[in-house]
């Protein structure tokens, strides 16, 4: 796939993280996953009952209250909702996050073309960076400069104002990929060129 019409003229590729570089759920299922085997060794509940019904859970309601649900479901104490999110934050998962393949080969021709590449990183920032460390980046990491949200009063409009200030870059030259679900709820406002990656996929 060529990217020319939407890297001719740029020179700043600005990414979000979930659904956009990755599949969220390839981060959540895993965290998911090492919760019930936590639980299995400390509680001695089904690991595997846990993870199928977190799994179907997630696929059918999304992750908004997963704790609550599964809590209810397996009796686990609430003492363990600690345990639950600081998980988000410092999980070592089993296997890398892997890149959408088109979204690999787009920041690989933003490389080659001398395009900077920003990463913007919404919600909690220790969640965030315990994901961009496990992603299979090919080497790319090196290229890539992060923004948080959580910088800017988890604006995402002050945010890249801030962005594209301490770049010096103007917003003609930049070009913007986001998730379907943020393309949609209208995050590509601020003036800035912006696609959904399904565009690309």
């Amino acid at each position: 796939m060529s990217f020319e019409k939407y890297l001719t003229d740029k020179k700043a590729l600005i990414l979000t993280l979930d659904d956009a570089l990755f599949p969220k759920k390839d981060y959540l299922l895993q965290v998911y996953y090492l919760f019930s085997e936590f639980m299995a060794y400390t509680e001695q509940h089904d690991s595997k009952a846990m993870i199928d019904f977190m799994s179907k859970t997630y696929a059918a309601e999304g992750s908004e209250n997963i704790f609550d649900k599964t809590a209810e479901q397996f009796a686990i104490p609430e003492k363990y909702r600690h345990n639950f999110e600081l998980l988000h934050e410092t999980a070592r998962l089993p296997l890398k996050l892997l890149l959408f393949q088109n979204v690999l080969c787009l920041l690989q021709e933003a490389v080659v073309n001398r395009i900077q590449i920003f990463l913007l990183a919404e919600g909690n920032p220790a969640e965030a960076i315990n994901k961009i460390k496990q992603v299979e980046w090919h080497g790319l990491q090196e290229y890539l400069k992060i923004y948080f949200t959580a910088e800017y009063g988890h604006s995402i409009n002050n945010t890249l104002q801030g962005m594209l200030i301490e770049q010096v870059v103007e917003k003609d030259v930049v070009v913007m990929f986001v998730s379907e679900s943020q393309f949609k709820s209208g995050l590509a406002g601020f003036g800035l060129e912006c696609f959904s990656v399904t565009e690309i996929l």
